[in-house]
C-alpha cells in the first residue's frame, strides 16, 4: 500500500484550497486553448494560411515556382483526361 507524503499532511487546508483553485485555473485555461483549436474556424483558418503560404512568401511575393508547378500539374491532367477520352471513343 502507497504512504502518504508527510509534507502534504502538514499543509493547512487553506493552502489545499488554493493549490486547487491554482490548478482548476490552469486546466480550464488547457480546455479552452483545446476548444480554440478545435473549432472549426479556426482549423480552416489554419489550413487557408498553409496553402497560402505555399504560393506567397513572407513579403506577399508569389511564388511563381510553387504556381507553375501546380499549373504544369493542372495542364497536365487536363492534357491526360483529353487523350484518355478520344483513346476510349
Amino acid at each position: 500500500m502507497a504512504q502518504a507524503d508527510p509534507k502534504l499532511e502538514q499543509r493547512p487546508p487553506a493552502a489545499i484550497e488554493d493549490d486547487m483553485e491554482v490548478t482548476r485555473d490552469r486546466l480550464a485555461s488547457t480546455i479552452d486553448q483545446l476548444v480554440h483549436r478545435a473549432s472549426p474556424k479556426t482549423i480552416a483558418r489554419r489550413e487557408i494560411e498553409g496553402v497560402r503560404a505555399h504560393f506567397v512568401d513572407a513579403q506577399g511575393n508569389p511564388r511563381t515556382d510553387n504556381i507553375l508547378k501546380v499549373a504544369g500539374a493542372v495542364v497536365g491532367f487536363v492534357v491526360f483526361v483529353v487523350v484518355i477520352r478520344r483513346v476510349t471513343r
